[in-house]
């Protein structure tokens, strides 16, 4: 059985691994008539490509994206695009070490135990360059949405690195773009620039959780009971390799407000209804409720230190292990275009699931 796909009509099969040739995505229900540039799937592939800044790996990847299939001149057939990314700065010498040892936090030791074996260059399919080829399916995804939803607009910035959160009441969305943590707090991430380089210089990492709102999203997306907004974005997020727990609105804090404090109270405004507050993320009973569609969702620290750590081989010897190459201190860095990926393709393909059943048509209130 494969589970390489996902997606209902929207439906995005990556393939390819980390120290192969090339990785890449089979994008299928793609409308047609839609404007596909590789400029434009640059852009977002850019913007997760490694070596950026003394942060993240500095695996040397232009991650340019190839388009083989699925448009003519410049736009959407309708059938089946393909997007290749070849890989041309692998290291495979680097991991030569750990051919019989298996990486304490990594799935090699799952990956032998269910296959019998495993790709021990950087992971294989495990490897967090899969992810390169989600980013570049979004980018088709967001070229559709810009056609079918103008208003809706995509956003991921990192609130907490480690221990260290941002303070919401400095929260400036002109700052995502202007430092190396995708962070809206300019004085946070001053500090986490401190932080994180010590942690570096010290072979260690740490984990972060990542932030994604989507706004401008239309009311009525998603349906009970399998088929929810909310269920396919949790699943969506939880599927990035080294993602641990996912929220939406609230999250787990909500177990800790009363129903009095959680309730969004509504209000008709001259447009419909408003509400007075977005604890439910923008989702309620599994559909979008036309509020910002709000995703959090938690990076594991980088396995891969210098720092030498206790493990087994494949013969059942204990060994310490130090795993060399180039990895990043905080993975969560490049999850941000990644979480951003993986919800411009769930809500594209909850948007075609709710024009196939409903035309679009929508209860009246007023």
């Amino acid at each position: 059985m494969s589970f390489n796909t996902f997606g209902h009509l929207f439906r995005v099969t990556t393939w390819g691994e980390s120290h192969g040739p090339a990785l890449g995505a089979t994008v299928d229900g793609c409308p047609p008539g839609v404007t596909i540039d590789s400029d434009a799937l640059q852009h977002w592939l850019d913007r997760r490509k490694p070596g950026q800044n003394k942060f993240t790996t500095q695996r040397q990847e232009p991650d340019a994206v190839k388009i083989l299939s699925g448009t003519f001149e410049g736009v959407s057939t309708g059938t089946p695009i393909q997007l290749m990314i070849e890989n041309t700065d692998q290291r495979s010498k680097d991991y030569g070490e750990i051919a019989r040892a298996f990486r304490p936090g990594h799935a090699d030791i799952t990956y032998h135990q269910k296959y019998g074996l495993r790709d021990y260059r950087g992971g294989g399919r495990s490897s967090a360059r899969e992810t390169a080829a989600r980013v570049a399916a979004g980018g088709v995804a967001r070229a559709v949405l810009a056609q079918l939803v103008p208003g809706l607009k995509i956003t991921g910035y990192m609130v907490q690195i480690g221990p260290h959160k941002i303070d919401r009441a400095r929260f400036d969305a002109t700052q995502i773009d202007q430092n190396p943590f995708w962070c809206p707090d300019a004085s946070a991430a001053a500090d986490w620039a401190v932080y994180l380089d010590d942690l570096r210089k010290a072979h260690n990492s740490v984990g972060a959780v990542i932030e994604v709102t989507a706004s401008g999203v239309p009311a009525g997306l998603g349906a009970p009971i399998y088929a929810k907004l909310d269920s396919d974005l949790a699943a969506a997020m939880m599927s990035i390799n080294a993602v641990k727990a996912v929220e939406i609105g609230e999250g787990m804090e909500a177990a800790t407000l009363t129903g009095v404090e959680n309730a969004d109270e509504i209000r008709m405004g001259p447009n419909g209804p408003e509400f007075l507050s977005n604890h439910a993320g923008g989702i309620l009973g599994g559909i979008s409720t036309g509020q910002d569609v709000v995703v959090r969702f938690a990076v594991k620290p980088t396995s891969s230190i210098l720092t030498p750590r206790q493990t087994i081989t494949t013969a059942g010897e204990e060994v310490d292990l130090i795993t060399k190459g180039r990895h990043d201190p905080c993975v969560g860095i490049r999850a941000v275009p990644v979480g951003e990926a993986m919800m411009a393709c769930v809500i594209l393909d909850h948007l075609l699931l709710d024009r196939g059943q409903t035309g679009g048509l929508r209860g009246q209130i007023g």
